[in-house]
């Protein structure tokens, strides 16, 4: 069982160490996905500011077993036939790369608020665009009358503090070039370097809730 206590302190020493980096305000968004209902409440009693969860069928379940009291982000790829199902519980789609999904979305879930995915590191194990075609995203979206709120990454993996510092700095220009305020960026592990660049929101799993046993 996930102590509630635990996470309230874990949460109050991040919000702490991102008021000593920025004087701009940083959602946490708990990253609840393959914990229980436990790590749901304990998100909630920490006064995070929202819960992601990255795969369909646990959401659905989720929200069948009770309700969730803090907005839902949806985290990484979206599958178009997924979407239907979701859309009367995600706030926030985050990990938008095609225009295909952007279709399905204006369809299912008319004027939903998204951030755009893109691959600041040019991994190719890892989703999102590259850089030159957000500008593509961007103009479906309005078309389509999707909110696109900003943009997301991933930084790199067992990279160094100097290229995830090139990853999120890179990704904050892209969004100030666009007129784009949100910038999720920044996990567990890089947080810190990500709010030093200009994070908006910060995507905290295993910092707050301990190691995932559940393997998907």
């Amino acid at each position: 069982m996930i102590d509630p206590q635990e996470v309230t302190e874990r949460v109050q020493e991040i919000r702490s160490e991102i008021a000593s980096l920025t004087s701009s305000s940083v959602a946490i968004i708990a990253v609840t996905k393959t914990f229980g209902h436990d790590a749901l409440n304990a998100a909630f009693a920490a006064q995070c500011d929202a819960v992601g969860e990255n795969y369909a069928q646990e959401v659905l379940a989720k929200v069948a077993e009770a309700p969730v009291d803090l907005p839902i982000h949806f985290i990484g790829a979206i599958q178009s036939n997924k979407v239907r199902q979701l859309a009367p519980y995600i706030a926030v789609w985050q990990g938008v790369d095609r225009v295909s999904v952007i279709a399905e979305l204006a369809k299912r879930a008319p004027g939903a608020h998204i951030l755009l995915q893109v691959n600041t590191t040019a991994e190719g194990t890892k989703s999102g665009v590259e850089p030159s075609e957000v500008e593509e995203l961007l103009e479906a979206a309005g078309q389509a009358g999707i909110s696109v709120r900003g943009l997301m990454t991933i930084g790199p993996t067992g990279g160094t503090n100097a290229q995830s510092q090139k990853a999120f700095s890179s990704l904050r220009s892209l969004a100030d070039s666009f007129g784009l305020i949100e910038c999720s960026m920044g996990m567990s592990d890089d947080y810190r370097i990500a709010v030093e660049c200009g994070s908006t929101m910060v995507r905290i799993g295993s910092r707050l809730f301990g190691a995932r046993t559940t393997v998907r």
